[in-house]
């Protein structure tokens, strides 16, 4: 009787990618908990080098923050689009984060380069990830007027009124957005909450650091691209998509005051 063969296949690009079922957790954390992060000091403190090496010694730090970044759909989006361009998710749940760190490190090391870009040695260079609480600690990763973008992709709704003060859109908060966020900045929220849309976007309307800029405007200065990832790229919004549900965009630029000299 002969030998069986073994049934040996080569494993795929795919295959090497991380599964979402090993690293399912609830679907929103406590902010107010302590969940024993260690913080940098101060955004001087990050060695960035070792989050994006392929761009080690040439100074660039993130631009695109995505706040409550899930399971990275819009990071994984965006990167080849901007590939010159530092983007940074902020995950406080330690599974979530865990996964997005594998894919990011899976998609370095199977994806292939299409074109040859001066300071990247591939795709997904550019993208990294923090597991971090952006409601306490988010000015201790970025500088002033560094981002250029930051993300808040259908966020933790807190339905209860006594949980309001945990939504991630608040007047201190925006406060701390506007400082790391450089002027002609945007900021891009969406929900499938009615309620919560016309809570983030109250608070925006009312903070004299932001003012409303609609979607037209925003496709014909070019970032077309970035609002069709901000509406279909994340596990929430393709959950939406398959429910028929409604998506609520509001998208914001970040507008320099001038002081009345004394």
């Amino acid at each position: 009787m002969g030998k069986r063969k073994r049934n040996s296949q080569a494993e795929t690009p795919n295959s090497l990618l991380p599964q979402k079922r090993h690293y399912r957790q609830r679907a929103h954390a406590n902010p107010f908990s302590d969940h024993n992060l260690d913080y940098p000091a101060a955004p001087d403190a990050i060695a960035w080098d070792t989050h994006y090496p392929a761009f080690a010694g040439t100074g660039k730090t993130p631009e695109f923050a995505d706040v409550g970044c899930g399971f990275g759909g819009l990071l994984i989006a965006l990167a080849p689009l901007f590939p010159e361009t530092l983007m940074l998710g902020m995950e406080i749940r330690v599974q979530v984060s865990q996964y997005v760190q594998d894919r990011i490190a899976a998609l370095r090391t199977t994806t292939k380069s299409t074109e040859e870009t001066p300071s990247s040695s591939g795709p997904y260079q550019n993208v990294s990830i923090v597991r971090a609480n952006a409601m306490k600690f988010f000015p201790n990763y970025f500088p002033k007027h560094t981002l250029s973008a930051i993300f808040f992709l259908f966020p933790d709704p807190h339905f209860k009124s006594r949980k309001h003060k945990a939504r991630i859109i608040s007047p201190t908060l925006l406060a701390e957005y506007a400082y790391a966020l450089r002027p002609g900045g945007i900021v891009y929220t969406i929900t499938d909450v009615l309620d919560l849309h016309e809570w983030m976007k109250t608070h925006l309307e009312n903070f004299p650091l932001f003012e409303p800029v609609d979607e037209e405007t925003l496709r014909a200065e070019g970032k077309g691209p970035i609002l069709d990832a901000v509406r279909q790229s994340t596990e929430e919004g393709k959950k939406v998509e398959r429910n028929n549900g409604d998506k609520w965009l509001a998208c914001f630029r970040r507008i320099e005051v001038q002081r009345e000299q004394a």
